[in-house]
């Protein structure tokens, strides 16, 4: 029912955006092109998933990212119902809600393909029954996994803690600098459009569009700006992109050829070499790979200083596999031709982008790993003196000890053992590095019950598995005796002399 509900009402959308705009064009009578329509309606909710489809001319892939959030956001709704519906009793069981939806969404998907299919139009059906699947298991998912959290009152924070450190540290840091890589590539995209804005004016004049056409172009436009963005990230990141075969767009210089009669295109530099002011987006993503490798270094820092930089390029790998993806999913072609290859290599973005992203992390995470470290073992120096002088006694200064300052690759160690501790005076606020010491102490308490509960139940199934394997035993030796019992019987029968007297011989003397 979910799957279903976030599909019809999907469809309900583009049919009314279609029919709009079927209205707003010259047409024949409406009985001529009813089919037509539904068939076009179909095949934009088709587009919205992602997926092209083939055309006489050649192939149409260059999708709208943007028209992915309508199926996605009816998902996330359709997801939350069935969370409130069905009780989902474990976080690890949200996955078999999300499978719930995405497989007949999927198959619902893959049938309207075939509908779809026409003389002069074919969607792809196994990509239909793909990114059906995969959009409702994201979006479904998510939705019956806030739903869970709100009804529980759990946070997002206390969701994350779940995860281990460096795991954890790993996403915040990608999650940061895709985020600042796509920041970056907004902005420069949207300065390009402002600087060229009377020639999109012009274009959309040429066009002609009316009211109601000039909004469906103006919504066009806004689902196709994911794409832009991606495309001007990939220019920050010097590959660039193409708007057709032997042309290029980076920032070694622009060759393009006629583009078609559409205003976003108008971001597009001129012939020539690239603007002076578009190259200072070149420090896009050494920006973004600094701030990826602060917050990697942030929430578990290491106590081995080498290997800060190591998960700080860590980062920058995965942020290139992220951009690799989404340089995926922006380009396409349009038709043939020239205009077959639209959009950026995605193997040269997520190369680049792994790179230049990984070596900036890398430095920052090693800094700021280090100016961490400095700071809490001056911190710790600085409470260690602190009981010493308030009592009087002047003690040799110590050096401090090396000892692990988070959740890094070495063995976390409370900073002072709980045999050593003295009573704190009554009213003092506790300092930062007493507080993370009560933190580590809090951390390996609960590690050692966790250990204790996990041997316990390790000695319980131990015991179960025993007391299984005597009663196995036994049943097997039961089985046994009996089948013996039941042959002695048969070879008695068998073996056995029986013999009865007539009546003549007992009456006999």
């Amino acid at each position: 029912m979910a799957a279903a509900t976030a599909a019809g009402s999907g469809l309900a959308v583009i049919v009314t955006l279609t029919i709009v705009g079927w209205v707003a064009a010259p047409h024949a009578p409406f009985g001529e092109e009813i089919v037509e329509l539904l068939q076009g309606a179909v095949l934009a909710w088709l587009v919205s998933h992602h997926v092209s489809f083939t055309i006489q001319d050649g192939q149409f892939g260059l999708l709208p990212i943007g028209l992915v959030l309508i199926p996605a956001l009816l998902l996330y709704r359709s997801g939350r119902w069935l969370a409130r519906s069905c009780e989902i009793g474990r976080l690890r069981h949200v996955h078999l809600a999300a499978l719930a939806i995405a497989g007949p969404y999927a198959a619902i998907a893959g049938t309207l393909a075939l509908l779809a299919r026409t003389d002069t139009v074919e969607p792809s059906m196994p990509r239909a029954l793909v990114m059906g699947f995969v959009i409702a298991f994201l979006s479904g998912g998510l939705g019956a996994l806030r739903q869970m959290m709100r009804e529980r009152g759990v946070a997002v924070r206390a969701l994350l803690g779940l995860m281990p450190g460096r795991a954890r540290s790993l996403l915040v840091g990608m999650g940061a600098a895709t985020g600042s890589l796509l920041l970056g590539g907004l902005l420069l995209f949207l300065a390009a459009l402002a600087a060229n804005l009377p020639e999109a004016v012009e274009a959309t004049r040429a066009l002609a569009p009316g009211v109601v056409g000039g909004t469906l172009l103006l919504l066009v436009q806004f689902a196709y700006l994911p794409n832009a963005v991606v495309f001007a990230v990939c220019y920050a990141l010097g590959p660039g992109f193409t708007v057709g075969a032997a042309t290029v767009v980076a920032p070694t210089g622009v060759s393009v050829g006629a583009l078609p009669m559409f205003p976003m295109l108008a971001a597009v530099p001129a012939d020539g070499a690239a603007p002076v002011v578009s190259l200072a987006a070149l420090g896009v993503p050494f920006a973004a790979g600094a701030v990826g490798g602060v917050l990697t270094q942030r929430s578990a820092p290491d106590v081995v200083s080498e290997a800060a930089p190591l998960w700080g390029f860590v980062c920058g790998v995965t942020t290139g596999m992220v951009c690799a993806a989404l340089g995926e999913l922006a380009g396409g072609s349009l038709g043939s031709e020239r205009l077959t290859d639209i959009g950026p290599s995605s193997w040269q973005v997520g190369l680049i982008a792994a790179l230049e992203v990984g070596v900036a992390a890398a430095i920052a995470a090693w800094i700021a790993n280090w100016w961490y470290t400095r700071r809490m073992r001056l911190a710790v120096a600085a409470a260690a003196e602190a009981p010493e002088k308030a009592r009087g006694h002047e003690a040799e200064p110590e050096p401090p000890e090396p000892v692990p300052v988070g959740e890094g690759l070495a063995t976390v160690t409370p900073l002072h053992p709980p045999e050593d501790e003295e009573d704190e005076p009554a009213g003092r606020e506790p300092s930062e590095a007493e507080r993370f010491a009560e933190r580590q102490r809090v951390r390996e308490r609960a590690r050692q019950a966790r250990l204790a509960e996990r041997a316990a139940r390790r000695e319980a199934r131990a015991e179960l598995r025993a007391q299984r394997a005597g009663e196995r035993r036994a049943r097997t030796a039961e089985k046994r005796r009996g089948r013996r019992r039941r042959r002695d019987e048969e070879s008695e029968e068998l073996f056995g002399i029986s013999y009865e007297a007539s009546p003549e011989e007992v009456d006999a003397p």
